[in-house]
């Protein structure tokens, strides 16, 4: 099972991933620039979110 930082940091790569086919979506269906910003932020503020909690998870890790 699992431990809840694993669990953490897979759920927010699965937000960036999520994030980055939302993306991928309206720009194959010619979006709105507004959504594709909007989009674009979101993801950069997620791939942000899961960095930070890898290398939490890893320092972590390391003083055990």
């Amino acid at each position: 099972m699992p431990s809840f930082p694993s669990a953490l940091v897979a759920i927010a790569v699965l937000a960036v991933f999520v994030a980055l086919a939302l993306g991928f979506v309206n720009l194959s269906r010619l979006g709105a620039g507004e959504r594709s910003q909007r989009l674009m932020r979101w993801r950069v503020g997620l791939q942000l979110l899961a960095i930070a909690l890898v290398v939490g998870v890893l320092l972590t890790r390391m003083h055990h």
